[in-house]
């Protein structure tokens, strides 16, 4: 759930009223040319989507398989864009690996079609500068924020697992990543388990760095495309057309951040700049590529459904592998 990269462009909605407003009818649109509409987050203004937007090449891409865009919402949550796709009220959506394996536990209407490799510097636990915590064994005894079942909880059970220390000698602080910056930095927290969504501009502003990121950790916190399973069945060859143009595009985002970031406009709120801009950029270039999901991802996905039932985040082991679709058989 990185904004700045693809991903996060098709991240969920933050709210399932903001979908409500599309409805769940057909896919093909009032013209009765057959034209099929594809409901995804508005990207924003960074990002291999939002660079799609702006330049029409995605719109390319898609008219090829006889399909469109619609954007809807903004970015937000994968809970409730799971949701929303079991309403068939949204038919892209993004998360982690670890949102992912929560919103299976329950009735899931999607598959996940692609994997991104987990991000080895924008993810971990941060804490602000001069906390006086080093190492992740300070954090005994301290209050650790975390988004309740996804990446937060899960690279700070992580970071404690690798570190030695029993997960009940940190409290958990069950916050909603936007509202966290603000406890953070008051003190009322002493550390956040993060990803570079939120952790951009607390590095960047010289508050805060991270004493432990994804790569110290052990994290297998993949980023994953999701699509309604109906949407999947019925239209394969523009799931195939999405996944190719994500490919291909994020692959170029990687070699060249710059031209992906602050897509629409350079100042205001949605732009970043100074010191964020250069760390964004850094993690950018150093991030993975939108991929089909192979063996070896399964596998590490299936330690994370293993480890979640472990720390009882899942009430039992999810059978994730049940809610994966083969992207490269598509056509």
């Amino acid at each position: 759930m990185r904004p700045l990269r693809v991903l996060a462009a098709l991240a969920a909605l933050a709210a399932l009223p903001a979908l409500a407003a599309c409805g769940g009818g057909s896919p093909s649109d009032a013209s009765g040319k057959g034209t099929v509409t594809v409901r995804i987050p508005d990207p924003g203004n960074s990002g291999v989507l939002a660079r799609g937007k702006k330049d029409g090449s995605l719109d390319k891409a898609l008219a090829k398989v006889n399909a469109k865009v619609a954007w809807t919402g903004s970015a937000g949550p994968f809970a409730p864009a799971a949701q929303a796709m079991n309403a068939d009220q949204l038919d892209i959506a993004t998360g982690s690996i670890t949102s992912g394996i929560t919103s299976l536990a329950q009735s899931p209407g999607f598959v996940f079609f692609t994997a991104t490799d987990p991000d080895p510097v924008g993810e971990g636990i941060l804490v602000r500068e001069g906390s006086g915590i080093d190492s992740v064994a300070d954090l005994v005894g301290r209050k650790v924020a975390v988004n309740k079942g996804g990446t937060g909880e899960y690279l700070l059970l992580k970071a404690l697992a690798k570190a030695g220390v029993p997960a009940g000698k940190v409290e958990r602080v069950y916050l909603r990543p936007d509202q966290t910056a603000a406890v953070l930095n008051a003190g009322q927290v002493d550390a956040w388990a993060v990803w570079s969504t939120y952790a951009v501009a607390e590095i960047g502003g010289g508050k805060a760095r991270f004493v432990a990121d994804g790569a110290a950790i052990g994290s297998d916190n993949y980023s994953l495309n999701a699509v309604r399973k109906g949407f999947a069945d019925a239209h394969p060859e523009i799931v195939r057309a999405l996944y190719d143009y994500l490919h291909e595009e994020s692959a170029k985002e990687r070699r060249d951040p710059a031209a992906y970031l602050n897509v629409f406009t350079d100042a205001g709120p949605t732009a970043v700049t100074g010191r964020a801009r250069e760390v964004q950029l850094g993690f950018t270039a150093k991030g993975g590529t939108v991929d089909p999901i192979g063996p070896e991802d399964v596998k590490r996905f299936e330690e994370v459904a293993r480890f979640y039932a472990e720390q009882r985040v899942t009430p039992a082991k999810v059978d994730i592998a049940a809610h994966l679709l083969d992207v490269e058989k598509l056509s």
